[in-house]
């Protein structure tokens, strides 16, 4: 392999565009897929859009001002971003935290404000892991030092968000620190090893919980009972199904009415694949695989070990939102509750995304070039 040389240049033109125009997309759907249900419950059916406006703007701000701070501000924040993470999550346990539909995971402010301090931890976890994987790169092959303090870390996350309960946010902390220990040294065997273990203790906490389990069942046959455990799976097959090549027109939908659940939320896929059909998709497909493709040529491009780790677990963590949304929505995975990055309603999740979408604005700023 060739060497890199360092060079300072201006931001990524292409992976800012690609990221404005997936808010721009995403602003556009959710005003479609929540109007009805804001006007219903709200009295007014742009409530919910001009909240999401509200987290773009302030998205805005963030990213630009990730974007421009000195590296060694980033490189500064792992042990205290950690700590605040884990903070805010131990919060979201006590009565300060809010429980809704069964699950303590957002933190009120302001009466109206709730965070949900999952989406600013899996950062947090990536600027620790990229720190110990790049400073502690003699040790890493090892079992004591170099397997055991990134696994506590990501495991005391995880035992915290198991008691909110959130199981699919401790999957996706899991499957973060899986592939940064793939690309940060971390042995195979142990690899196998634990992936064995993670993968029967998930078993067990499915099969020893009873909606768990229900939601499994649904996600194998969801028309077993689609009136019931299976419904949301099922309007969202039905949504994704009636849109044909290009779709029933942005606004038309019918599922949103109060047929699909979490229209605007978590399932704001099934309303894009019903307005705008295979071609809306598509069409979504090419700008998000852009921005990905950017996204990791930035952490591609990094001389310095520790940058580019930190680059390559920031735009995993947009991946892995934007498959494991996906996959749910198209009945490839069991439901967990995963927003579409840039997509779906949400302060925490668009204003997570900025936050991720600066940090890769910063590192393109200083980028490698084949000599």
């Amino acid at each position: 392999m060739s060497p890199l040389k360092k060079s300072a240049q201006g931001i990524d033109l292409v992976l800012l565009a690609a990221a404005l125009c997936l808010v721009a997309f995403g602003l556009t759907m959710v005003l479609s897929a929540s109007g009805i249900m804001a006007e219903k419950f709200y009295g007014d059916k742009y409530h919910f859009f001009q909240r999401q406006l509200g987290f773009a703007f302030a998205g805005g701000l963030l990213m630009m001002g990730v974007g421009s701070i000195p590296r060694r501000m980033i490189n500064g924040a792992h042990y205290w971003g950690i700590g605040v993470a884990l903070f805010l999550i131990l919060v979201t346990l006590t009565p300060l935290g809010v429980n809704i539909n069964g699950a303590r995971r957002w933190i009120r402010f302001f009466g109206t404000f709730a965070i949900q301090p999952m989406e600013f931890a899996k950062v947090a976890l990536v600027l620790y892991l990229a720190y110990f994987f790049s400073v502690k790169q003699e040790l890493v092959r090892t079992f004591s030092k170099g397997v055991i303090p990134p696994f506590a870390v990501t495991g005391l996350f995880c035992l915290l968000l198991l008691c909110q309960p959130d199981f699919g946010a401790a999957a996706v902390l899991s499957m973060l620190l899986f592939f940064m220990c793939l690309v940060g040294g971390t042995r195979l065997t142990y690899l196998a090893a634990s992936a064995m273990l993670a993968g029967g203790a998930g078993w067990l906490l499915i099969v020893r919980s009873t909606y768990r389990s229900r939601r499994l069942l649904a996600f194998l046959d969801p028309f077993k009972d689609a009136q019931d455990t299976g419904y949301q799976l099922v309007q969202s097959l039905f949504a994704m199904g009636s849109g044909g090549l290009a779709g029933q027109g942005l606004g038309a939908g019918k599922q949103k009415l109060f047929f699909l659940p979490e229209a605007h939320n978590d399932f704001i896929m099934a309303v894009v694949g019903e307005e705008l059909g295979f071609i809306g998709m598509s069409l979504f497909f090419i700008v998000m695989g852009v921005f990905l493709w950017r996204a990791f040529l930035v952490a591609y491009r990094q001389d310095d070990l520790r940058d580019r780790l930190t680059a390559f677990g920031i735009a995993l963590v947009l991946t892995l939102g934007a498959v494991l949304n996906l996959a749910v929505v198209m009945g490839a995975a069991p439901p967990k509750g995963v927003a579409m990055p840039f997509m779906s309603y949400g302060g925490s999740s668009l204003l997570g995304t900025c936050l991720c979408v600066g940090l890769l604005l910063n590192y393109s700023r200083t980028t490698g070039e084949r000599a």
